[in-house]
């Protein structure tokens, strides 16, 4: 990638915070990352792997191709690129991907390389699975797709790798499959987002209309429909939208790719641009840029700090943690409470205000975003990227002349300054996420779209072990007060963690009805968390015996974003002699939906705080593996109850 010459100003020292926290996550991961790098140098032995493959290996992996191809593998001559898509036609983000593999081959050919369609991820949308036993399944799709990833590129036949994936769990699931592959150049390669349809404020109205009873499914359906219309990304800025934005941050999109429409002509050429590039940085090429070292201690804290200035997705703080577990680095909810107290909010889009991507990217996008914080001193500009060394590359806007890519810095100003705005002239000085402590463990909550008259909320606690009993409760006229909802059992281990989204128009009925609100929940609110305060992740959860398990109904509870305090207005020793409540009797038969086959998942996740992982499970050491006489199976560990 070449873009013109443009100018630079000169670079501004790195903000001290930024700088510190950046040195603490790298004195804290020095030994796991130093291990990672040993490993990926030992995988990256000179020449291509593939040269190293047995006869009849070799054979297998050439079998289904074509002479010219199979001719120039057998060779050594030609880069070979492996292609691995979450392409499914149901959801509306990985429709466009259908056509890809074969376009990602011709430019490939063209480019001087070939490229082989190596596996495809599954792709699950929480849109769908919202409040249904399937989204139980969510959060743990993540590190099976990082599974299927590894899967595919498991054979030894690739200089590098292409990825296509653009939702909630599937870019990070991808991202964590390829840096066990660290040593392989690889490019994201996204599909960009639907056109605009409803808008967002509209569909919100209609949603709580319908939650208090007021508008019918029919209402309701249309409104929907008008939303989520037409192939893309959905238009919210929510987990998967913050995706798209963190690869940009973190070098691995080209500079712009992220928000282009699929139909549009330009998002055809940064396709093709995509395969052309990762030719250029494979080990056969003199410009080698293995993932493993794109992805470090200073790209991770850039992507924290462009998830703060942008109010990100609340997921991130699950899915960053795990994405740089992979990469041997250990990063805290510590950070992204340090970091967000620094970096100022520079966007305004829907949950946080009334605007879509579309029109984020109409008012200068990703490129002036990465502009503006770099210009402020607070991301780090000496990364590497697939474009190049730095981040310069994507202070720069992709346009088409003729059928040329060409890069042009952006516009000198915003030009919705309700959307996007200077780091000089923010939203607000810090950025929307932030961590809760107290004697009921650690949590996150975020503020951006929270008016600040509802960032301290006391009440009493409404206790419910599963969302739809609090629905119902909602439903029939019995919360119609002051509270504090308490959701639990919600956790990883308990029940894989679901988003809890469908409360939002309850929560928000009430709020709008004068009463003091909040929700505190060891689950996920999802990255369409709005105006209601919600602190979520809780760890320790119930599950585990955590403090939330003992709550009981009418307790008084103090959630308090200024000073980032979660009380429970109980004294230590009364606490502790309380019973740990039972989880709900759905959960001792988590059957249907295939919730039976996450049961290894379920009992070996991590915490929410090291990203609810069971590929990196920091305080977890036990295997999942069962005995040989069972069949050494995840799936169905015969040798212990369902749990």
């Amino acid at each position: 990638m070449n873009p013109q010459t443009f100018s630079v100003p000169a670079a501004r020292p790195v903000h001290p915070v930024v700088q510190e926290v950046t040195t603490r996550v790298r004195q804290r991961s020095a030994a796991t990352r130093a291990a990672y790098l040993d490993r990926i140098a030992v995988a990256a032995e000179q020449g291509p792997a593939r040269s190293r493959l047995a006869c009849a290996n070799f054979a297998h992996g050439l079998a289904a191709m074509g002479t010219p191809d199979k001719d120039a593998l057998r060779g050594f001559i030609k880069p070979n690129v492996a292609i691995v898509s979450a392409y499914n036609d149901m959801l509306s983000a990985h429709k466009p991907f259908e056509t890809y593999p074969a376009l990602l081959k011709q430019a490939l050919r063209e480019a001087g390389g070939i490229g082989q369609f190596a596996g495809g991820v599954p792709a699950m949308c929480d849109g769908i699975t919202q409040g249904r036993d399937g989204m139980q399944l969510s959060l743990f799709s993540r590190d099976l797709i990082a599974m299927a990833t590894a899967v595919a590129l498991s054979h030894d036949m690739f200089d590098g790798a292409l990825l296509l994936g653009v939702c909630d769990k599937i870019v990070p699931g991808l991202v964590i499959g390829a840096l066990a592959f660290g040593h392989l150049p690889t490019v994201l390669v996204p599909a960009g987002p639907m056109a605009s349809g409803l808008p967002n404020r509209d569909k919100s109205r209609v949603r709580q209309r319908h939650a208090e009873g007021l508008a019918d499914r029919d209402e309701l359906l249309a409104a929907e429909m008008a939303s989520y219309h037409s192939p893309g990304t959905c238009t919210f800025y929510g987990t998967a939208n913050s995706n798209q934005m963190l690869m940009e941050v973190m070098g691995l999109h080209l500079p712009g790719a992220s928000f282009v429409h699929p139909q549009s002509p330009l998002r055809t050429a940064l396709t093709r641009a995509a395969a052309a590039q990762v030719l250029q940085l494979t080990a056969l090429t003199d410009n080698y840029t293995p993932i493993g070292h794109v992805v470090d201690e200073r790209t991770v804290v850039n992507a924290v700090v462009a998830l703060l200035a942008t109010g990100g997705s609340t997921n991130h703080t699950l899915h960053l943690p795990a994405m740089a577990a992979a990469a041997g680095i250990q990063l805290d909810w510590e950070d992204f409470a340090d970091l967000s107290a620094v970096v100022p909010l520079l966007t305004r889009v829907y949950p946080n205000g009334p605007a879509d991507v579309n029109e984020f990217h109409a008012a200068g996008g990703t490129a002036f975003l990465i502009r503006e914080l770099l210009d402020a001193g607070l991301l780090h500009p000496d990364v590497r990227t697939v474009a190049g060394h730095g981040l310069d590359a994507y202070r720069l806007t992709p346009t088409l002349a003729g059928d040329e890519l060409t890069y042009q810095p952006p516009a000198a100003d915003s030009l919705d300054p309700e959307v996007l705005r200077p780091a000089s002239r923010p939203f607000a000085a810090e950025g929307g996420l932030r961590m809760l402590r107290g004697n009921l463990g650690r949590a996150v909550i975020k503020v951006s779209a929270v008016a600040e008259r509802h960032h301290v909320v006391e009440a009493p606690a409404a206790v419910f072990d599963d969302q739809h009993d609090f629905l119902a409760a909602f439903t029939a006229g019995a919360l119609d007060r002051d509270l504090i909802a308490v959701i639990r059992f919600q956790g990883p281990a308990a029940n894989g963690m679901p988003e809890l989204h469908k409360l939002t128009p309850a929560l928000s009925a009430l709020q709008e009805r004068g009463h003091r609100i909040a929700l505190v929940t060891d689950g996920r609110m999802s990255g369409a968390s709005g105006t209601v305060p919600a602190a979520i992740h809780l760890t320790p959860e119930a599950a585990a015996g955590g403090p939330i398990a003992r709550i009981r109904d009418g307790d008084l509870l103090r959630l308090d974003a200024r000073t980032g305090m979660l009380e429970l207005a109980v004294p230590d020793s009364e606490l502790a002699g309380r019973a740990v409540a039972d989880p709900p009797a759905q959960q001792h038969t988590p059957f249907g939906s295939g919730r039976e086959l996450f049961t290894a998942f379920r009992r070996h996740v991590g915490p929410a705080e090291h990203g609810a992982s069971v590929l990196h499970p920091v305080t977890h050491g036990a295997s999942v593996i069962n005995p040989l006489s069972h069949g050494a199976s995840v799936v169905h560990p015969l040798t212990k109850a369902f749990a």
